[in-house]
């Protein structure tokens, strides 16, 4: 089982950028897709971005669609998620999480992902 660490997060006025990562702590993340996803208070877990094992394929949601990339370096065993022109709705818990045993679609959604980080806070102030 591979433990996920998210770090990154932090405090950022309106169209400021963060750039959180995802590493792991234990087990190797190469060549098992990523996803990372967010939670608003009040609010059911989304999509913002998924990455291919290989890196070769991405996905966005359409919160972040336009304003965020996502990308992974395997030598490092990271993940990491761009964001940019960051706004007050964009506040959350972002987590990351990987796929145990991938198959030939990349899952977009949360219950694709089975090995979950602890999450790092983003908080955007207007």
């Amino acid at each position: 089982q591979v433990q996920l660490v998210e770090s990154g997060g932090g405090l950022v006025q309106a169209g400021g950028s963060l750039r959180p990562s995802c590493a792991a702590s234990e087990g190797i993340i190469s060549g098992h897709p990523i996803g990372w996803f967010r939670q608003a208070p009040g609010k059911e877990r989304e999509s913002v971005a998924v990455i291919s094992g290989s890196g070769s394929r991405t996905d966005y949601g359409d919160s972040l669609k336009g304003r965020c990339a996502i990308s992974r370096d395997n030598a490092k065993n990271t993940v990491y998620l761009q964001l940019n022109k960051l706004k007050p709705e964009d506040t959350g818990i972002y987590y990351c999480a990987t796929e145990r045993y991938p198959g030939i679609q990349l899952k977009t959604g949360p219950s694709g992902y089975d090995d979950w980080g602890q999450g790092t806070q983003v908080t955007v102030s207007s």
